[in-house]
């Protein structure tokens, strides 16, 4: 009875403890607002945030909105996973290039690329296209980084192996170099997208133009407090749909970590 009490507690002991402590934390945010610690002007109760959600989702299409920022997020999150991953083999491959390129991509990583929305305006117009791009844009530089750190890192043991087994250049690759090389690339695809969520959300935000962003600027310029932080959750929800995806996928690509 211990033993199984145990596996319970083990499988879903974390999540018990995680959703413990965000109703804890959302019970003292309200406490502190009703003794006024808090200005209730600039922080809504999370009460009335609660109560604002169905209000919200019926009158501001919360459905279509978010369809519209998960499915860009999810173009420009392929886009940076296919084209980060590959860059970043090529990097590792043409030692010259990496030399040549691998401090300018650590420079676009810090740079605040969301300004440069004006330029993607210009070149992509007042659409989707630009709010994935600029996505895109700013969550290649973690993947790139990632690979290439991955790659460089694999055991020279296992190399060493699969040359001893007369591999080709291919095989290596595949069956020993990118294996070795999933579990940085995947903390690299995470960073992309977490680079990338905010972008979408960002320019989204900035150029008004559809989605959650849009609908945050709307109720904030309302000065619908609870609704404005209603829509936040639902970028949050957004962002953890993303992430247990990306969880799912590495359990599936490494099977026994």
């Amino acid at each position: 009875m211990a033993a199984k009490s145990d596996f319970v507690w083990q499988k879903y002991g974390p999540a018990i403890v995680g959703f413990g402590a965000v109703a804890v934390s959302i019970i003292f945010i309200e406490i502190l607002i009703r003794i006024g610690v808090i200005n209730r002007f600039i922080v809504p109760l999370p009460s009335q945030i609660a109560v604002s959600f169905e209000r919200v989702i019926l009158e501001e299409e919360i459905p279509r909105r978010f369809l519209q920022t998960a499915g860009e997020c999810l173009a420009a999150g392929i886009l940076v996973t296919v084209v980060g991953i590959a860059f970043g083999a090529l990097l590792h491959r043409v030692h010259l290039l990496r030399q040549a390129t691998e401090i300018w991509v650590a420079a676009m990583a810090s740079a605040p690329t969301v300004l440069m929305y004006p330029l993607f305006m210009v070149i992509f117009g007042r659409s989707a296209t630009t709010i994935i791009m600029m996505g895109f844009a700013a969550g290649l530089a973690p993947v790139i980084l990632k690979t290439v750190e991955g790659l460089s890192g694999a055991r020279r043991v296992l190399i060493n192996v699969g040359r001893s087994f007369n591999l080709t250049e291919r095989q290596l690759f595949w069956k020993i170099l990118f294996p070795a090389a999933l579990p940085t690339i995947f903390v690299g695809i995470r960073l992309g997208l977490i680079f990338a969520l905010i972008n979408v959300v960002g320019v989204e935000f900035l150029i008004n133009f559809g989605g959650l962003g849009q609908l945050i600027n709307d109720l904030a310029e309302r000065y619908d407090l609870p609704g404005t932080y209603a829509a936040i959750c639902f970028v949050i929800l957004v962002s953890v749909l993303f992430f247990m995806a990306m969880e799912k996928a590495e359990k599936w690509l490494r099977p026994g970590a």
